[in-house]
């Protein structure tokens, strides 16, 4: 006879229903007194005694065991519905159609505590064929922050997302920056439109798209302080912007810029063609930049409306977004020569990196500031002689 099992040392037996043996550990009890328990299966006796170990192994080093059962798609759902707080609608939203249409179809069915490193591979590879770049880091991050979640609440023991790399996807759309002479086209074309002071703001200021659209009169200074000392040029005040919050992208994103003055004459006559009845601009919270019918712009209404002067100005209007205004703006400033730190303020940004990288479209051909140093320093004298 087969001696009994001592107390805490878990249980064997055989399911008739299942046709496998059952292991099972007694783990603790909850609040309400009911028993805890884990348990693990093998077709053979020798599978569930080893199955078995593990469970009393993982009791004994004090690691929660992760759920036999729970699946991909349970831990992205959770984290969809769960770990989001705070989020946009839209980023929520987002977030819920890349995993409906990368993540769940391939690997939704998989158990998360086998799921392995090599799996993740094959699955962003076959994905790098039809997505870009961006698209794969921002699948990877979905699937990583899930699993993280699973791990917080002891469904699986290790995030093999985390050991992954992200492979190189197709090339998605580039952004592109107008030359000076199609930026002038461009002026030119939309003094006869209604989006000409928003076009000249975000073309000559490099404020972005969703800060433009969320700018107030109060936040406008038409005539500054010159007899300050020292003098505060005209300026607008860039404090929000449309995202999720009123947010602006991040903290260096609040900044205040000086405008030129095609700038202020565009916004001068735009104030005076206002009905909100505000006589006084410092005091006039209405925004500046509104649809047809007095309500905010949203994308829709300004990429509608930049297309058609793209096309007046002679581009193919369905190449060109408003953004690329503000990727025009640095790349124009890059190439007259300003330093990339100053831009990189102007925009916004917390460091050169973005503005270097992904916005300067222009590089100059030449670059000249090392040579005029040196000849100040040494003197443009040919070589002495022997």
């Amino acid at each position: 006879m087969t001696a009994r099992r001592a107390r805490g040392d878990g249980g064997l037996h055989w399911d008739e229903n299942r046709a496998r043996w059952i292991a099972t550990v007694t783990i603790g009890y909850d609040a309400k007194g009911k028993r805890i328990t884990r348990r693990g299966s093998g077709k053979t006796k020798t599978e569930a005694k080893a199955k078995l170990r593990d469970l009393l192994r993982d009791q004994d080093d004090g690691t929660p065991t992760p759920a036999d059962g729970y699946t991909v798609n349970e831990a992205v759902t959770y984290w969809l519905s769960y770990g989001l707080r705070g989020r946009s609608e839209k980023t929520v939203s987002n977030y819920a159609t890349l995993a409906s249409r990368h993540i769940l179809p391939a690997l939704g069915r998989r158990k998360l505590r086998e799921l392995s490193a090599e799996d993740i591979d094959k699955w962003l590879t076959a994905e790098s064929r039809q997505c870009s770049t961006r698209t794969l880091r921002l699948l990877h991050s979905i699937l990583s922050r899930s699993i993280r979640h699973a791990q917080a609440h002891d469904k699986v023991r290790r995030n093999v997302v985390m050991l992954c790399d992200v492979p190189v996807g197709r090339n998605g759309r580039e952004s592109k920056a107008l030359t000076l002479s199609q930026a002038m086209a461009v002026i030119n074309v939309a003094a006869s439109s209604r989006l000409y002071a928003y076009i000249v703001l975000s073309l000559l200021t490099g404020a972005r798209t969703e800060e433009l659209r969320a700018l107030r009169w109060c936040e406008v200074n038409l005539s500054g302080h010159l007899d300050a000392s020292p003098p505060v040029p005209p300026s607008i005040s860039v404090l929000r912007s449309v995202r999720a919050g009123g947010d602006t992208k991040t903290r260096r994103s609040r900044r205040a810029l000086a405008m030129p003055q095609r700038c202020v004459d565009a916004l001068s006559a735009l104030w005076d063609t206002r009905t909100c009845g505000h006589a006084d601009r410092g005091l006039c919270d209405c925004l500046v930049f509104t649809s047809r019918a007095g309500t905010p712009l949203d994308a829709h209404n300004v990429r509608r409306d930049f297309r058609k002067v793209a096309a007046a100005a002679g581009l193919t209007a369905g190449e060109w977004t408003p953004r690329e205004l503000r990727h025009s703006f640095v790349s124009l400033l890059s190439d007259d020569g300003m330093s990339i730190e100053h831009i990189a303020r102007l925009v916004g940004h917390t460091s050169t990196a973005v503005t270097e990288t992904v916005y300067r479209q222009q590089i100059r051909p030449v670059i000249v500031q090392g040579a005029e140093a040196m000849d100040r320093i040494f003197g443009p004298k040919a070589r002495p002689e022997a």
